[in-house]
């Protein structure tokens, strides 16, 4: 099988560090329209995995009352947020350093998390710790907002997400389209419920979970 493209491009003009994501100028606008039902009125944001940087750029556009804390565990990644912040209001704060999977996160607590394109491009040992690391830093009632591509239980696999789960298991055996009601049912071993899940364009899901 051939090689996919890559998820990013570089943006024309930009140097090197500010990355595209073509698939964000698609996205971001629906999951803006979702969270603005979910977000809090006010408070600290918590998005792991920000990649490009672009989402939290629009995040913070859209909801100047919330601040927005960026993370990735890629440091070219980080220089990409860096670099989209440069463009952004106030409430859009440095990136930081951190790998979902890892125990030590660099910051004990969050109103909201939010994490876009990470469960189905990752180990599932990240998706492990995204959920026990979000049960540490959100209180009861808070949301963690999962975004991306999920098999879902007697709902048919668009032929698209097929394809898309051969192609990033060709890349990498441990990565790949995960069974949503395995991810909420780990998320209910460390105190989340189901809220909802939102149909997106693109044979996307929105799944809101909260903290018990």
């Amino acid at each position: 099988m051939a090689e996919p493209p890559q998820p990013f491009v570089f943006e024309p003009g930009a140097g090197p560090q500010r990355r595209v994501a073509p698939h964000v100028a698609r996205n971001a606008v629906p999951i803006t329209e979702v969270l603005r039902g979910v977000l809090p009125p006010a408070g600290l944001v918590l998005e792991v995995a920000s990649g490009t940087g672009e989402h939290a750029l629009h995040f913070a556009r859209a909801f100047p009352a919330l601040t927005f804390q960026p993370t990735d565990p890629d440091p070219l990644a980080l220089s990409s947020i860096a670099a989209w912040r440069s463009e952004a209001p106030d409430n859009l704060l440095p990136p930081l350093m951190l790998d979902a999977a890892g125990e030590d996160w660099p910051l004990d607590r969050a109103d909201a998390l939010l994490c876009i394109n990470m469960v189905h491009i990752s180990p599932w040992a990240a998706t492990l710790g995204l959920l026990q690391g979000a049960s540490r830093v959100l209180s009861a009632g808070a949301p963690l907002v999962l975004y991306g591509a999920y098999r879902r239980t007697g709902v048919p696999t668009a032929p698209s997400n097929e394809a898309f789960d051969e192609s990033l298991r060709a890349r990498n055996p441990e990565w790949g389209l995960r069974l949503l009601e395995d991810v909420v049912a780990e998320a209910g071993a460390v105190g989340f419920s189901l809220e909802s899940v939102v149909d997106m364009p693109a044979n996307n899901v929105t799944v809101i979970l909260r903290r018990g």
